[in-house]
């Protein structure tokens, strides 16, 4: 007998003297706890007032017999997983079947050999016990996942605060920072008239002009991301030419390069598409920006147009460091991190890029990267 069953407890139910005590030596000196009850009503009352592990159980008694007994065990919650092995002398099938209809889990015909006794008793409080410890496993899975969507509940609340509260900071934020690219463009325009501003002056102006505008696009595409996730925002689409669309970006953020050659790919006669001029300008103008910023002073940066089968393919190149290809799906997700070869810290693509993704998607189209490290990278969308 192994030491998980020593304490286990056999309740042993026979109106029979000789087996009774036959049967509670037998077991007793295999180290069970062993209870006996003459009666089937004797051994209702055990079983309410001591639950055993498992029970003997004679089918022939008077007043009530093991079926019965059974079969009144099953109906209560409490007592219905007490395994019941049936020790009974009618060996017929018949007595068999109503044995395991009335709930019993196994039969054993008398007269009986203890190693067949013993051998039945250790399976089933084994089974027994393998049982509660799935039921116990079952408990603390159903816990745990109550726990995990509890927490999931409160980030998710958390998440909505904190979003909720960058929305108010950013939308804040816009107002100072257009009134303060307005003051500029003022500036910009009465620097002619003071001939002590030098060229070097002028530079800078522009530089802060554009800085102001990308500030100002940052704020846009966190509002404008949280209003697309929350299908909030409205496209307003019309028929535009894409080389204007695209050269007007390249204008507006030539200052903000440090000797990076831009170089234009467009068709001599640009595509017309429907989209939303504004939405596109800013896809293509956070998708520059990040190709500037990664790019050595000396390095080259294209934009291209292609034409295939009614699609149109728009392309930003660098010759940068490039991009890991594990982190080409990540890259698009809100304030995702990409390791660089060669770098301890990692650097975070933001919202430009998750706002380049939701505006592409809005307009049907799709939008990826081609990169390796060391290789530059290619971001294109489709439209």
């Amino acid at each position: 007998m192994n030491e998980n069953s020593v304490k286990q407890s056999i309740l042993v139910v026979d109106d029979t003297h000789a087996n009774l005590q036959l049967l509670v030596e037998m077991l007793s000196d295999l180290g069970y706890k062993v209870q006996p009850a003459k009666s089937g009503r004797m051994a209702l009352k055990a079983v309410e007032t001591a639950p055993p592990d498992l029970i003997l159980l004679d089918v022939n008694m008077p007043e009530m017999n093991g079926y019965e007994v059974c079969e009144q065990l099953k109906a209560q919650e409490a007592t219905r997983e007490i395994p019941v092995i049936f020790i009974s002398a009618m060996n017929e099938v018949i007595d068999k079947v109503r044995a395991f209809e009335a709930g019993g889990v196994d039969y054993i015909t008398k007269p009986f050999e203890i190693q067949v006794v013993q051998a039945r008793i250790t399976t089933h409080l084994n089974i027994c016990l393998q049982k509660a410890q799935l039921m116990e496993q079952k408990q603390l899975l159903t816990e745990q996942k109550q726990k995990i969507e509890n927490n999931y509940e409160k980030l998710k609340e958390l998440e909505t605060l904190r979003d909720n509260l960058n929305h108010m900071l950013v939308h804040d934020m816009r107002a100072p920072l257009t009134s303060m690219s307005v003051y500029l463009y003022l500036l910009d325009g009465i620097i002619g008239e003071i001939e002590q501003f030098s060229s070097k002056g002028s530079k800078y102006l522009k530089h802060i002009k554009a800085l102001a505008n990308y500030l100002i696009e940052l704020v846009s595409s966190l509002l404008d991301t949280n209003r697309m996730e929350s299908g909030e925002l409205k496209l307003d689409i019309v028929s535009c030419d894409l080389n204007s669309v695209i050269t007007n970006v390249t204008d507006s953020m030539e200052s903000l390069t440090d000797n990076q050659q831009i170089m234009l790919d467009l068709p001599d006669e640009g595509p017309t598409v429907s989209c939303d001029p504004g939405i596109i300008s800013r896809v293509i103008q956070n998708l520059l920006y990040n190709a500037i910023k990664y790019t050595s002073s000396d390095g080259n940066i294209r934009i291209g147009i292609e034409q295939n089968s009614g699609n149109i393919r728009i392309s930003v190149s660098d010759n940068g460091p490039g991009i890991p290809p594990e982190y080409h799906e990540k890259i698009f997700e809100k304030f995702g991190q990409v390791n660089r070869e060669g770098h301890k810290q990692k650097y975070s693509t933001g919202l430009g890029l998750t706002f380049c993704k939701l505006a592409v998607e809005a307009h049907g189209g799709h939008i990826g990267v081609i990169s390796e490290s060391g290789k530059g990278s290619t971001f294109w969308f489709m439209l």
